[in-house]
């Protein structure tokens, strides 16, 4: 008998002044049974700093990657279905990356690994033509502090300036400070 996803609720409160973003949205969050704390808390980052500043074509959203291949971990889709965002977390083949590169706008990925700098050194070359992807590096001992905020239900705060990110769950807070390795200059 397959195991079943263990289900997790979040709310944030999202300040992002770096580009005038303000909301408030609600989680319910799918945990895959292979998921740990710390890629599930790095999903919830990336939902908060990829949230569209405009909702009108629709808002980013969690996704089915662990069980769908064909899927990223998050997305953003306009009401026709057209993917506007697509973001993927931990290392993906750049075979991945190139696929998603052709059928989004913008193609996020964040990486959390203590082993990120062997693989993007190995993956790195490879992706030089997609230039609508922006890679983002979580230094891991941040995102294993993230995973410690993991609980059934959470309310969290996150407010980010001048590129830095605070999560507050209302006890701690945590300080990230991811690192750019691929993107457009800002």
């Amino acid at each position: 008998m397959a195991i079943k996803a263990t289900i997790y609720k979040a709310q944030l409160q999202l300040a992002n002044m770096d580009r005038n973003v303000y909301a408030d949205p609600a989680l319910t969050i799918a945990r895959h049974p292979s998921e740990a704390d710390e890629r599930m808390m790095i999903r919830v980052l990336a939902l908060a700093l990829g949230w569209p500043a405009n909702t009108q074509e629709g808002t980013i959203e969690l996704a089915k990657d662990m069980w769908d291949t064909d899927e990223p971990a998050l997305w953003q889709k306009n009401y026709s279905g057209e993917i506007l965002h697509w973001v993927d977390v931990g290392q993906p083949d750049d075979k991945r990356l190139m696929k998603a590169s052709g059928r989004a706008h913008q193609v996020s990925l964040w990486v959390f690994q203590s082993s990120t700098k062997v693989w993007w050194d190995g993956i790195a070359t490879k992706l030089t033509r997609a230039r609508n992807l922006t890679v983002w590096q979580v230094p891991s001992e941040q995102s294993q502090a993230l995973a410690k905020l993991a609980q059934r239900t959470m309310q969290l705060q996150i407010t980010v300036q001048d590129g830095t990110i605070w999560v507050n769950d209302g006890q701690e807070t945590i300080e990230v400070t991811p690192i750019k390795l691929m993107g457009p200059q800002e």
